[in-house]
């Protein structure tokens, strides 16, 4: 299945999902209050996840608010679906396994710079 299918078959990560007061989940039109949130939830996402990405030498971008692309300094990517995909994907793209707990990337995120975003 080309990539383009395969973008318009996903029903979206229940993260990407906006819900009304009584718990349903609400589809959000194009340019609709509901679906300016929902994008700026996920760039919030995805500035957060940089944040944790870039010690590992990666990268997260929006794909056209359906997808990831991950990427890593020699320019190799991966399109990701949704957020639960993004882990197993960095560690394939890292080639090792990627321990959020280790002590030196905890010390390296509670760094006052650690919030700042990472450049191209």
């Amino acid at each position: 299945m080309c990539v383009l299918c395969w973008q318009f078959l996903g029903e979206g990560h229940w993260t990407e999902q906006v819900f009304e007061a009584e718990g349903n989940a609400a589809p959000g039109t194009v340019g609709s209050t509901r679906e300016r949130a929902r994008r700026r939830d996920r760039y919030q996402r995805i500035r957060i996840l940089n944040q944790i990405l870039r010690h590992y030498g990666l990268r997260l971008d929006d794909w056209h608010s359906r997808s990831y692309v991950l990427s890593d300094r020699k320019g190799s990517t991966v399109l990701v679906h949704d957020l639960g995909e993004i882990w197993p994907a960095a560690q394939q793209l890292a080639r090792r396994r990627l321990d959020p707990l280790e002590p030196q990337f905890l010390a390296v995120l509670g760094q006052p710079d650690a919030s700042r975003e990472p450049g191209p």
